[in-house]
C-alpha cells in the first residue's frame, strides 16, 4: 500500500485538527482528498510529508512511518502546497538546478530536461519566477516535486486560483503522472474529483466520513454526484 494511516490524531489547543484516522490506499492511483476548508486536510498533508508530528497515532508511506529524520522516506515523497512558494528572483532553469542540488541529482541536466518537457515548461524556462502567469508558476511547483522522482506526490489545491484553460493543462498532468505515481490530491473542487480520481477519501471536522473506489460510488450512493455525496457526509 502506498498511504497506511493509524489512528492518526492532531490536536491545536482543544481544537482536534485530525481524531483517530485510520485507512489505507493503493499504489499508481489518484487519490482525491475532499473536505471543507478547516476540516484538517492540510495538517494531514504536513504530518504525511513530515513537516508536522502527529499527537498520536503514525502514518507511513511505501512501508515506512513518516518521521522528521526519515531522509530516506522524504526522498519518496514529492510535495506541492497550496500557496506554492517559490522564489521569486530566480529563473526556472536556475530553481530546477537548485532543487536538484538539495536532492543530490547526479545528471542534474538529464533530469532538468526531462522535468520541463513532462511540465510544459520550455517556452518559460529562461524566464524569471516572477515573470510568468499563475499556471506555469504552478507547473515550476510540480517539476519541483517530482524533480527527484518521488513514488508519491502530495498536492494540496494545485489548480486553485487558474483560469479554465489552466486547470485542464494541469489535470491533464497530473493524470498523467498518476500513471507511475500515486497521487494524493487535496481539492475542494467536486467535478475535478469525480473527473480524475481513482479513490475518493472525505474528511470533516478531522474525522474521516467516506474512503471508497470511484468505480463504487455508484452502488454505495446510488444517483448522487459527488457534490451531492460530499454536500451529505459534511452537513
Amino acid at each position: 500500500m502506498a498511504i497506511q494511516v493509524e489512528n492518526l490524531s492532531k490536536n491545536y489547543g482543544p481544537q482536534k485538527a485530525l481524531n483517530s484516522i485510520t485507512f489505507q490506499t493503493g499504489t499508481s492511483k489518484i487519490i482525491g482528498f475532499l473536505g471543507p476548508n478547516g476540516a484538517g486536510k492540510s495538517t494531514f498533508m504536513k504530518i504525511l510529508t513530515g513537516i508536522l508530528l502527529p499527537d498520536a497515532g503514525q502514518a507511513k508511506i511505501l512501508g515506512k512511518v513518516v518521521s522528521q529524520q526519515n531522509a530516506s522516506n522524504r526522498k519518496n515523497i514529492g510535495f506541492l502546497p497550496e500557496n506554492n512558494p517559490l522564489y521569486s528572483e530566480m529563473y526556472v532553469l536556475e530553481i530546477l538546478a537548485f532543487e536538484c542540488k538539495i536532492h543530490k541529482i547526479k545528471d542534474k541536466n538529464k533530469r532538468i530536461k526531462e522535468v520541463i518537457k513532462l511540465t510544459g515548461l520550455a517556452p518559460e524556462q529562461h524566464k524569471k519566477i516572477n515573470e510568468l502567469s499563475k499556471g506555469f508558476k504552478q507547473r515550476v511547483g510540480l517539476a519541483l516535486a517530482i524533480i527527484h522522482d518521488p513514488k508519491v506526490l502530495i498536492l494540496d489545491e494545485p489548480t486553485t486560483g487558474l483560469d479554465p484553460n489552466q486547470i485542464i493543462e494541469i489535470r491533464t498532468l497530473i493524470k498523467e503522472l498518476g500513471k507511475e505515481k500515486t497521487v494524493l490530491l487535496s481539492t475542494h473542487i467536486m467535478q475535478e474529483a469525480e473527473m480524475i480520481c481513482d479513490e475518493i477519501l472525505i474528511i470533516d471536522k478531522g474525522e474521516l466520513k467516506a474512503h471508497f473506489q470511484k468505480e463504487e460510488m455508484q452502488n454505495l450512493f446510488p444517483n448522487k454526484t459527488m457534490e451531492e455525496i460530499f454536500v451529505s457526509l459534511t452537513k
